[in-house]
């Protein structure tokens, strides 16, 4: 069973909703069994365009939870807020496994 990442785009409309959002979203992956792996800004472009303001990555145990974590009512109470406070875009990947493949690691190993 492959990870899933959940990444966000992020463009900022309203700092203090913003904060008020974002303190909120890791009590609705606890029971997903997730975490924030990283939450940035961008400080250099070394190819194409990014327009937004920050990013968020999510790791999930598989696609299952991260769409289970975005269907609960906990999460989707969080939306109204999200709106207000910046556009963002949310896209779940399934892993491919390739590190674990290179580095000779079972599936499972490391985790």
């Amino acid at each position: 069973m492959a990870e899933a990442y959940v990444i966000g785009q992020i463009t900022i409309k309203d700092t203090r909703k913003w904060d008020a959002y974002r303190n909120q979203v890791p009590d609705t992956l606890a029971p997903w069994g997730a975490e924030v792996v990283m939450r940035g800004r961008p400080v250099a472009m070394f190819s194409g365009d990014y327009p937004h303001t920050d990013i968020v990555v999510l790791r999930f145990r598989d696609v299952a939870s991260a769409c289970g974590w975005h269907a609960s009512a906990a999460y989707q109470a969080l939306i109204p807020l999200r709106k207000l406070a910046a556009d963002v875009t949310l896209t779940c990947f399934e892993a491919d496994g390739g590190l674990r493949y290179h580095m000779g690691l079972p599936d499972g190993a490391g985790t």
